[in-house]
């Protein structure tokens, strides 16, 4: 497999993983891997259908996925560390490569964003995780209404299972780091797009996504802010990304990080008292919180 650092704002970065066809990784679909992929069929008949509940059900349901933060499905998309894969990656087995653009994210500090992505919202995870679980029971009477089928239980079970693989894949790239399992891998083709993106100043001074913002010796700023957040990637710029990168899979995966983040940002700026200082380094799991309260 492969894992992509990439920065959408000067504060904020997607973590994306692409899994590589490999033959012996083919034959061993876990019972997991298989029930979702089954799933995905069924979501796509749904969205076939001109009307009726299921398509209720599937325009509803598609605007509630586009609410899960993007740091969600990013981890989501990592697998988890099953005993057969981690033999075969500490066996060098699966090469991981990290892919990230050197222009934005130094090659000094890109393992630190990729732990902090792994590590920063795990709680968070977990506590969402045992809510879900703890609903689950409540809604299940909901199953004695006839014909239509118990919507509560069922999205309370995906929202279990997609913190369960949130962590999961938090967890998965925790063991590589640890492990000293990555090969960083600056791409020419992202360093050949993001200097474009980035804003006026130059790319040195920028602080790498989801880093906070440090001095020439990596100690924090002495001055107590923080440059402001800006975008380094719209709509326009994502499709170009992720066609410059081969990946079409990534293409939903960007244009809802850059569609979170720009709103984000935006209400960050309207809240924001005047003559306050720079907003914090990462406020993500804050917003997060507030939203779903």
């Amino acid at each position: 497999m492969r894992l992509y650092l990439l920065p959408i704002s000067t504060r904020r970065t997607l973590l994306y993983c692409q899994k590589l066809d490999t033959p012996h990784l083919a034959k061993n679909k876990t019972l997991v891997d298989k029930a979702t992929s089954k799933a995905a069929h069924l979501w796509t008949s749904w969205e076939k259908k001109e009307s009726g509940w299921q398509k209720t059900v599937v325009n509803y349901g598609n605007a509630a996925l586009r609410r899960i933060p993007y740091e969600e499905w990013g981890l989501k998309s990592v697998p988890p560390l099953s005993a057969r894969r981690r033999d075969d990656e500490l066996q060098g087995v699966d090469k991981i490569e990290v892919v990230y653009p050197e222009t934005v994210i130094p090659t000094t500090k890109a393992l630190g964003v990729l732990q902090t992505l792994a590590t920063e919202r795990q709680s968070l995870h977990r506590q969402r995780l045992i809510w879900c679980l703890i609903g689950m029971p409540i809604s299940a009477p909901f199953a004695l209404v006839p014909v239509i089928p118990n919507i509560p239980f069922f999205y309370l079970l995906y929202r279990a299972w997609s913190h369960w693989r949130a962590l999961a894949g938090g967890k998965h790239v925790q063991f590589l780091a640890s492990n000293s399992l990555l090969s960083l891998s600056p791409s020419p083709i992202l360093k050949s797009i993001y200097p474009s993106l980035l804003p006026a100043s130059s790319p040195s001074t920028q602080t790498p996504p989801s880093q906070p913002a440090t001095n020439e010796s990596g100690a924090p700023a002495a001055n107590g802010e923080e440059e402001e957040e800006r975008m380094v990637l719209s709509q326009a710029n994502g499709r170009e990304l992720f066609k410059a990168l081969d990946i079409p899979e990534l293409e939903v995966e960007i244009e809802r990080a850059i569609e979170q983040v720009e709103v984000a940002l935006r209400k960050e700026k309207k809240e924001k008292p005047e003559g306050a200082g720079k907003p914090k380094a990462s406020t993500t799991i804050e917003a997060e919180e507030k939203k779903e309260k």
